[in-house]
C-alpha cells in the first residue's frame, strides 16, 4: 500500500475516532500529523510543525478576544440596536445584508477571511439577539465572502484569471464572476429558506424602541441551555450584558466608543492597508484591556480555544499531505484518466475535497495547471471546467475546517458551538458532494 492512500486512510480513521469517541479532533489530527510525519514520511517534527496554521491561529484567538470584549461593554449590543434601526426593524433583511455587506468588501479586493473576520462576530451577536438561527446567519456570512471573491479585481478572481492567463489556457473573467456569485447566492437562499427564513419573512417589522427586543413569544426554539430548556429572547439578550450593570444599550460610553474606533481601525488596516488580521485585533483588544481593565475580565476564558485547537490540527495533517505531494499525486492520477469528462469531474471533486479542509487560495492555483494537458486538447470547454473548478473549490468555505467556516464557529455562543460545528459539517459535506456534480454537469458537460 502506498504511503499516500495510508496517509488518506488515517485522516479518514480521525474523522471516525473523533465522532464516535468525542475526543476533539485537533487533537487526533495533530498526533496523527506527528506520527505519519515521522513514521511513513521520515520528515522531522519541525517538518510537521511547518504545517502548523499560525496566520490562523492569531486570527482566531485575535478577533474572539476582541469581540469578547465589545460584548462585555456592550458595544456588540450598542451595534445590534442600531442595525435593526436600520433595517426599519425588518429582521428578515439583516442576513442578506451581511451576504450583501461581505461580497462587496471581497468584490474589492479584499481577503475572504478578513470580511468574514469583521463581520461574523457582529452577525452572530445579532443572530442571538433577534432569534434567527446562527447557522443560517453563518452560512450568509461566509456565502457573501465567497460571492463576491470572483470579481476581476477580488483575491479568488485575480490568482484564478492570472493561473488561466499563465498557462495559455483560454477564459472569461465576467463569466467567472457571475456563475461564482450565482451559486453562492443559490447556496445561500437555500440556507435562507433551510433555516427559518419564511418565519422571519412572516414576523414582518419587529423592533421595541424602549427594550431593543423582537416581538412574538420570546422563546428561540433553536436555542437550549445546557439542561435543555429553552432560553427566552430576554435571558438571550441579558446573556450579551452580563457586565454592562443595566447599562442602556441604544447609548454610546467612553468604552464603547474606543472599542467602535478599533473595530474601525481593523476594518480599515485590513481591507484598506492590507494589514494582518489576527494581529491587528490582538493588538486592539490589548489596548482596550490596558485601557479598560475591569471589562476585560473574562475575556481571554471567552477565546474558541477548543475550536482554536480542532482547525489547527486538522490544517496542520492536511498540510503534510500537500507537503508531501498526496494533492499531487492525486491530480496527477486525475489527469491520466483517458475520458475527458470524467477527468474535469474527478479534478473538481478533488478541489472541493481538499478545499474543505485547506486552502482555497491553493487548491485553485494548484489544480488549473494540472488541467491543461486536456483543456488544451479542446475535449472539454476550458472556460466552463474553470469556472466549474472555481464554485467546487470556494463555496465549502462553510466547512468548519476552513477559515471562514472556523470563525463563524468560533463566534457562535458557547453552548451552541458543538451544534454549530456539526451542522456546518453537515452543510459542508453535502455541498463538498452536490457542487462538483451540479458545477459540471451545468458548466462542463454541454460544452463537451
Amino acid at each position: 500500500m502506498s504511503h499516500e492512500i495510508i496517509a488518506l486512510l488515517v485522516l479518514a480513521v480521525v474523522f471516525l475516532v473523533a465522532t464516535l469517541r468525542g475526543v476533539n479532533m485537533g487533537a487526533l489530527a495533530l498526533v496523527a500529523s506527528f506520527v505519519v510525519g515521522l513514521t511513513i514520511y521520515g520528515v522531522t517534527v519541525d517538518d510537521v510543525l511547518d504545517g502548523f496554521p499560525a496566520d490562523l491561529f492569531v486570527i482566531l484567538v485575535g478577533v474572539t478576544y476582541l469581540f469578547a470584549l465589545a460584548k462585555n461593554n456592550g458595544t456588540v449590543d450598542w451595534i445590534v440596536h442600531s442595525a435593526v434601526r436600520a433595517v426599519g426593524g425588518r429582521v428578515a433583511l439583516v442576513p442578506w445584508a451581511m451576504f450583501l455587506v461581505c461580497a462587496a468588501v471581497t468584490a474589492m479586493g479584499a481577503v475572504s477571511p478578513a470580511a468574514v473576520a469583521i463581520v461574523a462576530p457582529v452577525a452572530m451577536g445579532f443572530a442571538l439577539r433577534y432569534r434567527i438561527n446562527p447557522l443560517m446567519m453563518g452560512m450568509m456570512v461566509v456565502q457573501g465572502a465567497t460571492a463576491g471573491s470572483f470579481s476581476p479585481i477580488g483575491i479568488f478572481g485575480s490568482i484564478t484569471n492570472g493561473v488561466v492567463e499563465s498557462n495559455g489556457i483560454p477564459g472569461n473573467q465576467g463569466v467567472l464572476f457571475a456563475t461564482t456569485f450565482l451559486a453562492s447566492t443559490l447556496i445561500a437562499a437555500v440556507a435562507y429558506v433551510a433555516f427559518g427564513g419564511r418565519q422571519l419573512v412572516a414576523r414582518g417589522r419587529e423592533f421595541d424602541e424602549v427594550t431593543g427586543l423582537p416581538g412574538g413569544d420570546g422563546v428561540t426554539p433553536w436555542r437550549r441551555s445546557a439542561s435543555g430548556e429553552p432560553h427566552s429572547a430576554v435571558e438571550a439578550h441579558r446573556s450579551t450584558r452580563a457586565d454592562e450593570a443595566g447599562d442602556d444599550a441604544t447609548r454610546l460610553n467612553p468604552q464603547r466608543v474606543l472599542t467602535l474606533v478599533g473595530m474601525l481601525v481593523l476594518l480599515v488596516g485590513a481591507l484598506g492597508f492590507d494589514l494582518d488580521v489576527g494581529f491587528t485585533a490582538l493588538t486592539i483588544a490589548v489596548a482596550l484591556t490596558l485601557v479598560f481593565p475591569e471589562a476585560a475580565k473574562g475575556a481571554v476564558e471567552q477565546i474558541s480555544w477548543g475550536t482554536v485547537l480542532l482547525i489547527a490540527g486538522i490544517v496542520t495533517y492536511v498540510s503534510l499531505l500537500q507537503n508531501q505531494g498526496v494533492v499531487d499525486w492525486l491530480g496527477e492520477g486525475v489527469a491520466g484518466v483517458g475520458a475527458p469528462l470524467l477527468a474535469a469531474f474527478l479534478i473538481c471533486l478533488i478541489g472541493a475535497v481538499v478545499s474543505a479542509l485547506a486552502s482555497t487560495t491553493g487548491i485553485i492555483g494548484a489544480l488549473i495547471p494540472l488541467a491543461v494537458p486536456f483543456l488544451l486538447t479542446d475535449q472539454v470547454s476550458a472556460v466552463g471546467l474553470v469556472a466549474a473548478l472555481a464554485i467546487s473549490s470556494s463555496v465549502v468555505d462553510c466547512s468548519p475546517f476552513s477559515t471562514n467556516g472556523a470563525l463563524v464557529v468560533a463566534n457562535a455562543e458557547a453552548d451552541q458551538r458543538e451544534l454549530v460545528f456539526k451542522r456546518l459539517m453537515q452543510w459542508g459535506g453535502a455541498i463538498v458532494l452536490l457542487a462538483p456534480v451540479l458545477s459540471w454537469a451545468v458548466l462542463v458537460v454541454p460544452t463537451a
